[in-house]
């Protein structure tokens, strides 16, 4: 056997971590943008409840093309499952992406990233709660390095407006219920299997979104500048469709862990959009909370 061909299988691994690593990045790159797309939507008068449903109507036909396309299908859905996954959409997809739109009405995009980053902390303490999952040394100082950064960040925030308050308050009720999806999707999961399960929990947030908005909303609504049905479909494409499959791609060529680690860009991604785009701005202090929230959040998230 040549060198070459001992070499071919080498090169090939690589090429493959190589993609998976672009991947990755294009997925937290993509997630990272959503808010700041929002907001600048958000510039033509369009109301959350609106913009939302225009995100998802144009999300779900993507979804199932791929569905369609992927041809692929899994055992029998019990009653159980259907149930658990009728929960999961509404709590990880219509009430959490509810709240995070309205939140995003006064808060910034950075802020609103560096709130949703804790999700982690709150799918720990929840797990605690609910399995039983005993909260240990390492990760109580965790929580206590997270919401410390947290308290940090907000600290400027204290003057500031009741509907900024409000906001955060939203974009925390947000983070809360993709806690709850996380902590409750992972036996799902396991039986229904990933891709499945999210486009079918996308479905049902889909349909509880649109009929949120016929109940709230006429439909003369959606007549609305072009540049927010063109936000709108950034939004659902380059910000959910293609980030979603673009996780699972890497999750599959470099690992769960890696792709975790490399998904930590978040934060700091859309405050860099931020401060580009929106031209918002954090001070000193907000900054070291930055910092100190992202430290306590990946020690919480990798146990080494």
């Amino acid at each position: 056997m040549t060198e070459t061909t001992l070499s071919a299988p080498v090169e090939h691994a690589d090429a493959r971590f190589r993609f998976g690593v672009v991947l990755a990045l294009f997925a937290a790159t993509g997630f990272a943008s959503k808010a700041i797309f929002v907001k600048l939507a958000y510039r033509y008068h369009v109301d959350a409840v609106t913009l939302l449903t225009l995100r998802l109507a144009l999300a779900l036909p993507m979804f199932w093309l791929v569905k369609l396309a992927r041809r692929e299908d899994g055992p029998p859905m019990t009653r159980a499952d259907r149930w658990q996954l009728i929960g999961l959409g509404l709590a990880g997809y219509y009430l959490s992406s509810l709240f995070d739109f309205l939140g995003l009405v006064t808060v910034s995009a950075s802020l609103e990233r560096l709130i949703l980053f804790l999700y982690p902390t709150f799918t720990v303490l929840l797990s605690a709660v609910f399995a039983h999952h005993p909260i240990t040394r390492r990760v109580a100082g965790a929580l206590v390095i997270s919401y410390t950064g947290m308290l940090l960040v907000l600290w400027p925030e204290l003057s500031a407006a009741q509907g900024t308050w409000l906001g955060i308050g939203q974009v925390f009720l947000s983070t809360l219920c993709y806690a709850v999806f996380l902590t409750f999707s992972p036996r799902v999961i396991a039986r229904v299997g990933a891709m499945r399960f999210t486009e079918n929990a996308l479905t049902v947030s889909a349909a509880a979104m649109l009929t949120h908005f016929a109940l709230t909303r006429s439909w003369s609504a959606l007549v609305l500048p072009w540049p927010v049905w063109a936000y709108a479909a950034v939004i659902a494409l380059v910000a959910t469709v293609f980030p979603i499959y673009a996780l699972a791609a890497a999750m599959a060529r470099i690992g769960a862990p890696r792709t975790a680690i490399i998904g930590s860009m978040g934060p700091i991604l859309t405050i860099f959009l931020g401060v580009l785009i929106l031209h918002e701005h954090l001070t000193s202090l907000q900054w070291l909370g930055t910092v100190v929230v992202m430290a306590g959040v990946w020690r919480i998230s990798h146990k080494k």
